[in-house]
Formats: C-alpha cells, structure tokens, sequence
C-alpha cells in the first residue's frame, strides 16, 4: 500500500526529498506520516498533515523539514533541508484511514555525514 524511496547518503547541511507512493484505497487515508528510527532509538513522529492539510511537526525538524501531497493523494513527500548527522535513521511513510486502521512502508535508510 505505501512505498517510499529516496533515502540515501548526503553531508551535513544538505537536502533529501523522501517520497512515498500510496496505492489502494487513497480516498479512505485521513493522515499521511512520515516516522524515523535511529539505532538504539524508538521510531518516532518526524511530520503528520491531515486530509485538513495542518501538518505537524517533531521539535527537532520544525523549519528544516516540509511534508506536503499532492492534490490526489497518490505521493506525499518530506523534504528535508539543513540535514544534520542526527537526522539519521530509517525513516518510514505511514498512514491512517478513516476507520483508524494504520498502514506502513517500508523504510528507506537516511544517512547524514558530518
């Protein structure tokens, strides 16, 4: 159902734009997600936007990192500027429908060299 792409290797200060693809039924998803996992670390809440498009964002990427879709729903993305060694992790698209029923991708591996 959601596949994401465009992780990859990048220094300190640079950009990344994540993309991820949702398939099947689009029209039922209410929040679009992006979570991260760091090693050793718990996967957490990176940036949400609703079907309202009020995105929220983690303390730590507020002003670094956009999530935004397109007007079909069909690919969200996060891009991500000013990237900073901490900003690395796998990070996973996820997404909710109206009946609260959760989807994921997998993740795609993020990773920031000082």
């Amino acid at each position: 159902q959601l596949q994401a792409s465009g992780g990859g290797l990048v220094q300190g200060g640079g950009s990344l734009r994540l993309s991820c693809k949702v398939s099947g039924s689009r029209s039922s998803i209410n929040i679009w997600a992006w979570y991260r996992q760091a090693p050793g670390k718990q996967r957490e809440l990176v940036a949400r936007i609703t079907r309202g498009d009020s995105p929220d964002y983690a303390d730590s990427v507020k002003g670094r990192f956009t999530i935004s879709r397109d007007n079909a729903a069909i690919f969200f993305h996060l891009q991500m500027n000013r990237l900073k060694p901490e900003d690395t992790a796998v990070y996973y698209c996820a997404a909710q429908d109206h009946w609260f029923k959760d989807y994921w991708g997998r993740g795609t591996l993020v990773t920031v060299s000082s």
